[in-house]
């Protein structure tokens, strides 16, 4: 980390502890949330930087949040298995749980969010700029809110296989559920309730298909009595675990993702307070995003919001965002979201890379995110140039998502290497911009000049990678704009 920065990288540290420690948990449109973004608007107005807040309505339950729900309908459903007439009732609600846990927990549409209780979230930013003769801007982007806490990742020692087993059986056991009670209202409607007159007129070839067909029927039925609640409920309750709706034991977030939130800060003040060090005609927009871990909510509004305006349209523009920046041997650049179908600009790619290792990290990971999403992806569908940058352990860590986020764990001296990355990028986005490729931060050789160079890493590819994520869908009407002065 360069010596100019060491404030800069204190106060980026100090927000990562008043955001965990002091604010707590922050969970999509909830009063934590709120805080922060009251917290981040003072923290813009201190340094003579205009923030604009604009609110908008999300569904906190309807993604990620609302997985419980999945558990608790297998458990009914497989309750009322119980009695062969309810096997309609039981298919039909294991459908539709199936078609929302695809388009809103998966793919994060925003379709089924009037269906579900909302709240007020809320977007802060601010810019910084030389005068109103720029040419591009550059949009430092985290979000304000953190996750509810996953039971299951909090009790890992290491070793996150249990987790995956608990929720592997939930989603077999619920697939189970969803076939049998299709199977046997199938054959209760074409065996169990035939009338009486039909059976009578059956030849006797049909009438010994019938009586083999209700044998099956009724085998059928009394393994579910065992299955059902041998097998089916108890590990649909392994579902109801996933997450735990109280905000006391929900996520501090001081990885994910006060330490984004402290970074982009950081950074838009250095330039604030060093005019001489933001490049010419480059604008700078310190972007505070909410309820990200709701589908993506925050940033589909904002991108819907100005992506035909003067913010995000006309002129170039490139969005570097900023997510959990914590684990020291993984700084890495995130280049798409497998779910979400999108891929991130890859020369921005090429050029996070370099400033990792222009930093002194020893490696830099190229990785495609392959469960969930993250804010670039409504930027890259906006047409912004973006690329997402993390430095966090990508399999499923105790930590992750759970009470055990917090700033203690990790080292400032981190959270100072990912505000030089961020600088550093900075820079070579605008020798990108002028044309002449990528170069080196301003005023000082890279670490590397100095130091034996050592190669990147090749792409990791880890199964069990969590990150964050989602699309943009239009959302719910939001709510009208607030702007502070």
């Amino acid at each position: 980390m360069r010596q100019e920065i060491t404030q800069y990288a204190g106060e980026a540290y100090d927000i990562v502890k008043t955001a965990a420690n002091d604010i707590g948990s922050r969970l999509p449109g909830s009063e934590g949330e709120k805080k922060f973004a009251d917290f981040m608007q003072g923290k813009l107005e201190d340094i003579g930087v205009k923030p604009v807040r604009e609110k908008f309505l999300v569904a906190p339950r309807a993604s990620i949040g609302g997985i419980p729900y999945a558990g608790w309908i297998g458990i009914a459903g497989a309750a009322l298995s119980f009695i062969p007439y309810f096997y309609p009732l039981v298919f039909f609600a294991c459908l539709a749980t199936w078609v929302w846990l695809v388009l809103c927990v998966f793919l994060y549409k925003p379709w089924f969010d009037p269906m579900f209780k909302q709240a007020p979230s809320q977007n802060v930013y601010g810019e910084v700029k030389k005068d109103e003769n720029y040419d591009y801007t550059i949009i430092l982007s985290a979000h304000l809110d953190t996750s509810w806490n996953w039971k299951h990742s909090a009790m890992l020692k290491g070793n996150p296989a249990p987790a995956f087993i608990k929720m592997g059986l939930g989603i077999v056991a619920f697939l189970y559920l969803t076939v049998m009670s299709l199977v046997m209202f199938i054959l209760s409607c074409k065996y169990a309730w035939m009338p009486i007159s039909d059976m009578a007129s059956m030849s006797a070839g049909r009438l010994i298909d019938y009586q083999i067909m209700s044998g099956v029927l009724y085998d059928l039925q009394i393994a579910n009595y065992v299955i059902m609640p041998l097998f089916v409920i108890p590990c649909c309750f392994f579902v109801t675990m996933w997450n735990d709706k109280d905000p006391r034991t929900a996520s501090p977030g001081a990885m994910d993702n006060a330490t984004g939130i402290g970074i982009a800060y950081a950074a838009t003040r250095y330039f604030k307070e060093n005019p001489d060090k933001l490049p010419e005609g480059c604008r700078i927009i310190d972007l505070n995003i909410g309820s990200e871990e709701a589908g993506l909510r925050g940033s589909i509004d904002f991108t819907r919001r100005h992506k035909n305006d003067g913010l995000l349209g006309g002129k170039p523009c490139y969005n570097i965002n900023i997510d959990s920046i914590a684990d020291h041997d993984y700084f890495s650049a995130i280049y798409g979201d497998v779910w979400q179908f999108t891929k991130f600009d890859r020369k921005l790619e090429d050029l996070l890379v370099e400033s990792i290792t222009d930093a002194g990290l020893p490696k830099a990971i190229r990785m495609q995110n392959p469960v969930g999403g993250c804010d670039s992806t409504p930027m890259a569908k906006a047409g912004i140039r973006t690329i997402t940058f993390a430095a966090q352990n990508p399999t499923l860590t105790h930590y992750y998502h759970t009470f055990h986020d917090v700033a203690e764990r990790f080292s400032p001296e981190t959270v100072g290497l990912g505000l030089d990355v961020v600088l550093r990028l900075v820079d070579k986005i605008d020798a990108l911009q002028a044309g002449s490729g990528s170069a080196p931060a301003k005023d000082e050789a890279p670490v590397q000049a100095q130091q034996a160079a050592q190669p990147a890493s090749a792409p990791a590819d880890d199964a069990n990678t969590f990150a964050e994520a989602e699309l943009e869908e239009l959302l719910p009407e939001e709510l009208p704009a607030d702007d502070k002065k």
